[in-house]
């Protein structure tokens, strides 16, 4: 059984049907891209599955259970999200309060959020005020704030908006080191890029539906409009600079005798 699985999950919001029967799972160990248009339906999704958002019928089960029917404390054990707009979830003055009042909720130790938080962006003030740390701080605080819970699902909603390259590829590490762990995380993002080098299958969401799933690479191989850079520079299989300086660096040199 998929640690996430969903089956025929349709909301509506007025008069607008936002999600059309989606069916998606996501196995242990893994890292899923959700691609999609703005207004695919893509954040509504991620909220459904969270357990706190829209859903006007069809199934939802993380580890066998419905997070919708969970109170919070135990529906953060199961399923974490981070939304597109990280400083949502902080609300207090200080990163120091943040963190220790996400160790009392999730009932870790004391210290717990903090030690992630470092593990995440080391050297963060515990004295600063969270609106005032970096889109890369207040994204690692958030993450350390979800993932003091141990949630078994992560969904991420735009992870990687406003961070540079390296902050980009930090987050990939943090995000691959968690699925070795056990974690299943499903990630909706326009950034192909991050699409290529992270995640292990894709899911495009078109107007509430889904059309298209599978492994991530030839999803964004058959599909122009989530195509990389790189594979508009060099064509079809080609995703990743990384896979270009293999490339490059299995070549033989120039006049090296085969």
């Amino acid at each position: 059984m998929s640690l996430l699985e969903v089956s025929g999950l349709n909301a509506y919001y007025a008069d607008s049907h936002i999600l059309f029967d989606v069916d998606l799972r996501v196995e242990r160990n893994e890292v899923v891209a959700l691609l999609g248009r703005n207004g695919a339906g893509k954040s509504t999704l991620l909220w459904a599955l969270q357990g706190s958002g829209r859903r006007d019928a069809g199934d939802v089960r993380v580890a066998g259970q419905d997070p919708a029917q969970l109170p919070a404390p135990q529906r953060r054990a199961l399923v974490g999200l981070v939304p597109q707009t990280p400083a949502d979830l902080l609300y207090l003055e200080t990163v120091a309060e943040e963190c220790r009042t996400a160790d009392v909720e999730s009932g870790a130790d004391p210290g717990s959020a903090r030690a992630l938080l470092d593990r995440l962006v080391p050297g963060v003030d515990d004295g600063a005020h969270p609106r005032d740390l970096s889109e890369g701080q207040r994204l690692a605080l958030v993450l350390a704030l979800v993932l003091v819970a141990r949630p078994r699902v992560l969904l991420l909603d735009e992870p990687t908006r406003g961070l540079d390259y390296p902050g980009k590829v930090a987050l990939g590490r943090i995000l691959r080191d968690l699925a070795a762990d056990g974690t299943a995380i499903l990630l909706a993002t326009h950034d192909v890029e991050f699409v290529a080098t992270t995640a292990q299958r894709a899911v495009v969401l078109a107007e509430g539906e889904v059309v298209s799933a599978g492994p991530a690479g030839t999803v964004l191989g058959e599909t122009p409009s989530f195509a990389p850079q790189v594979q508009k520079v060099l064509g079809r299989g080609w995703l990743t600079v990384d896979q270009v300086v293999r490339s490059l660096d299995a070549a033989p040199a120039p006049g090296a005798r085969r």
